[in-house]
């Protein structure tokens, strides 16, 4: 498969001289087109940093980052807006659902921004409730949504413009536990579907549910190609 995400000798450096603080430092790494990895690390350790760097939300300091073979590194506001609107999906620990919307008008609004036609909205914003198990809430508002149900709006909407990248930010951590086995089967179905998952947790449960963990320490990656039952070393890790 080929390589969605690549970074090469990436650092983002916050501050300077005695208040520098080296949030990534040389780091370089590679995701394969299909991948479902999870990023974790003690508090501090850069997985959230190289989060923004990979969602576009943040630029590097220094090195380069491609993203399906294009150098985003140093792209302008509106070309990095117009890649995130495209091809990457986001998923937060807070669902970010807009009240007064309902389901399917929440779940519309990434291709509200893109253009799609009015027709096209409803019903790709239909489907993609519908494999997240909600098909028949298309039209209930968050207040009528369990939080499990608002997280599966969440991931609807994530997947409306059918992006390359889901990129989850501790998408389970307002979850209880069967909600959270909920929501990570709906993970792994839309992992094999073809989409690629990276999904920043501190959840060893909920890691141990992808397929590979690179995890962070210090700005830098200490282990890239974990496996999920290689977990029982997570204390001399921290």
């Amino acid at each position: 498969m080929p390589t969605l995400i690549k970074f090469h000798h990436i650092s983002k450096l916050y501050g300077s001289g005695n208040t520098e603080v080296r949030a990534l430092w040389d780091v370089s790494m590679a995701i394969e087109q299909g991948e479902y990895c999870a990023i974790m690390g003690p508090s501090g350790s850069g997985k959230s940093t190289a989060m923004n760097v990979i969602g576009c939300l943040d630029r590097p300091t220094s090195g380069e980052y491609f993203f399906d073979r294009q150098d985003v590194s140093q792209l302008d506001d509106d070309v990095l807006a117009h890649i995130r609107n495209r091809k990457i999906g986001f998923v937060f620990q807070q669902f970010h659902l807009l009240p007064q919307l309902t389901a399917i008008e929440n779940v519309s609004l990434p291709m509200v921004y893109a253009g799609v036609p009015v027709a096209e909205r409803q019903s790709r914003a239909s489907e993609a409730l519908t494999k997240v198990g909600l098909g028949n809430r298309l039209h209930n508002k968050p207040t009528q949504l369990s939080g499990g149900q608002q997280q599966r709006v969440a991931i609807a909407r994530a997947i409306v413009n059918r992006p390359l990248l889901l990129l989850a930010d501790e998408p389970t951590g307002a979850l209880d536990t069967q909600t959270t086995q909920e929501v990570m089967a709906i993970f792994s179905e839309l992992n094999e579907s073809g989409i690629t998952v990276v999904m920043v947790t501190h959840e060893p449960e909920v890691a141990r549910l992808t397929n590979r963990i690179i995890w962070f320490r210090d700005g830098q990656i200490l282990d890239g190609q974990m496996a999920p039952e290689a977990l029982g070393q997570l204390t001399s890790l921290a």
